[in-house]
């Protein structure tokens, strides 16, 4: 939340002058932007960006909307698992359980990398 501050004066010719500064609150995560595209292209995510288990589920809601809706040819399916390796690994399973939810067409795009993922889990999914 941005909260303006107002301070005022007088100048010796008698015409008041307003200033404004104004001061970054702490935004939430599910209201800032996330730059995919850097972290696509980089294939790095911040140290400590996905602090908890929630903020790791925004994210890869908002990944799966983002991998969904920009064309293709933007990401590599490469960048694409290089960036899924970084976050936690119920996370990953929840992103392609979320990409199957949100568009089961799709998985056939992303059959490759959804085996090579899946095969890690292969004992922790029939236990």
């Amino acid at each position: 939340m941005l909260q303006d501050t107002f301070s005022s004066s007088v100048t010796t010719w008698g015409t008041i002058e307003v200033t404004t500064s104004r001061q970054q609150a702490s935004i939430p995560f599910a209201a800032q932007a996330i730059p995919f595209d850097e972290f696509l292209a980089s294939g790095k995510l911040p140290d400590g960006y996905l602090a908890s288990e929630y903020l790791a589920q925004q994210f890869v809601e908002r990944l799966v909307h983002y991998v969904l809706s920009v064309p293709t040819g933007s990401y590599t399916m490469a960048q694409l698992g290089q960036l899924l390796e970084q976050i936690d690994s119920r996370a990953q399973v929840f992103f392609f359980k979320r990409l199957k939810e949100t568009s089961p067409e799709s998985l056939k795009d992303f059959a490759p990398l959804y085996y090579g993922f899946m095969n890690e889990f292969h004992s922790l999914l029939f236990t």
